[in-house]
């Protein structure tokens, strides 16, 4: 019942004001009452929170100023180093070239030319020198030939004539029958015969050497590299690309290498060839180095002697390692060479414990780690491993690899 008045009131107390009308005392006293303690909460809790931040503040500002050097100390990463190997290592370039006869040899026409009667080698033969390649239709030399033989005999027929005629002369000038002048025509004649007998038998030589070269032969011993010729085919002279020979079957690999490469080489040393296709490896070593440089590609050849093997095909692709002499040069382990995509480096420490980053250029590889070619003296001391989670300049505490 009390409840119901007290809302009876304050309804009646809304709808006064509503109306315009002046609510009762009673109501203002409890409206004041209940706002003041709002109030006096609020304000609490902003002194509070007040109160709160500035602990805070002096409590950051006092433990920045005591604790922070050491932390940075504590916080120090440790790293281990390494200080780089010495070893004499064997540099090594690796090229690729092509296959080729050392010394090409083309075999053609020096003869007159024709018919092709015979081909008695195909490509991939060994010949020797002086053997018959091929041999030309040479029923005309031989009609030539034996009409002059047929002009031998006729002068050697006049000049057994002449000498007769001389001889009986001779005998008959000192009975006073012919005249010192008659003998010595006799003696002309005779001379003149001699002489035509050893013109033709020159002439019949001549006949005979135009017919030998009618004999394509091998100018050397070598390989047959290449047949283009075929029985019956006519040939001129002049034609010189009826055979490819390597002589003496001796090839060579066609390196082409940078002028960087091209200058640390030598001839005579030594190079391992592997040819596309072949698990094989063949050794040779450096006869010829280019003395000049193509301007385009800015490369030069290092002419590479491989002893002869049927498997090796001249103009095929081949890969070569040429082992450039010895020297001395740091080596280290992979986990300790980084590289940003575009440089290889490593990270060492200094004497005041904090990390440099430096270039390097690495070589090839061996089983004892990288070969380092240049960016190191060799008494650094390199970060082994983690050096992925460093920056230049931080500080480490490094500890030495035993």
């Amino acid at each position: 019942m009390t409840e119901d008045r007290a809302i009876n009131s304050d309804s009646t107390n809304d709808r006064m004001i509503n109306l315009g009308q002046r609510p009762s005392a009673a109501y203002y006293d409890e409206n004041k009452g209940s706002s003041g303690k709002t109030l006096f909460i609020i304000i609490a809790i902003v002194l509070l929170l007040a109160a709160i931040a500035g602990a805070y503040y002096f409590y950051s500002l006092n433990n920045e100023k005591t604790e922070e050097p050491p932390e940075e100390v504590n916080q120090a990463q440790t790293v281990t180093v390494i200080i780089p190997k010495i070893e004499p290592v064997t540099s090594k370039i690796n090229a690729t070239g092509s296959l080729a006869a050392r010394n090409e040899v083309p075999i053609g026409v020096t003869g007159e030319g024709g018919r092709v009667s015979r081909v008695y080698v195909d490509a991939g033969d060994w010949v020797k020198a002086g053997q018959t390649l091929i041999s030309i239709e040479r029923s005309v030399q031989t009609q030539q030939l034996e009409a002059q033989m047929s002009q031998i005999d006729i002068a050697k027929a006049d000049l057994k004539l002449a000498q007769s005629e001389l001889e009986r002369a001779e005998q008959l000038i000192g009975r006073g029958f012919i005249s010192k002048a008659d003998v010595d025509r006799r003696i002309a004649t005779r001379d003149s015969a001699r002489a035509r007998v050893r013109a033709a038998q020159a002439q019949a030589n001549e006949l005979r050497a135009r017919a030998a070269r009618l004999d394509i032969r091998a100018p050397s011993s070598g390989y047959i590299l290449e047949r283009n010729v075929e029985k019956g085919q006519t040939v001129s002279q002049g034609n010189t690309n009826l055979f490819r020979m390597a002589q003496n079957g001796q090839l060579e690999l066609r390196a082409l290498l940078s002028e960087v490469d091209l200058a640390a080489i030598q001839v005579g040393e030594a190079a391992t060839i592997v040819p596309v296709g072949l698990d094989e490896e063949f050794e040779g070593n450096i006869w010829a180095i280019s003395p000049t440089i193509n301007p385009q590609t800015r490369q030069g050849m290092a002419r590479i002697a491989v002893p002869f093997d049927d498997s090796l095909r001249p103009g095929g692709f081949a890969s070569v390692t040429i082992k450039a002499g010895t020297q001395n040069a740091p080596i280290l382990p992979t986990s300790a060479v980084q590289n940003d995509g575009t440089d290889s480096f490593v990270y060492i420490v200094e004497k005041d414990n904090k990390v440099t980053k430096r270039s390097i250029t690495v070589g090839s590889v061996t089983a004892s780690g990288l070969i380092i070619t240049s960016g190191l003296n060799g008494d650094e001391k390199i970060v082994l491993r983690a050096g992925g989670f460093l920056s230049e300049g931080v500080t480490v505490n490094p500890v030495v690899e035993q």
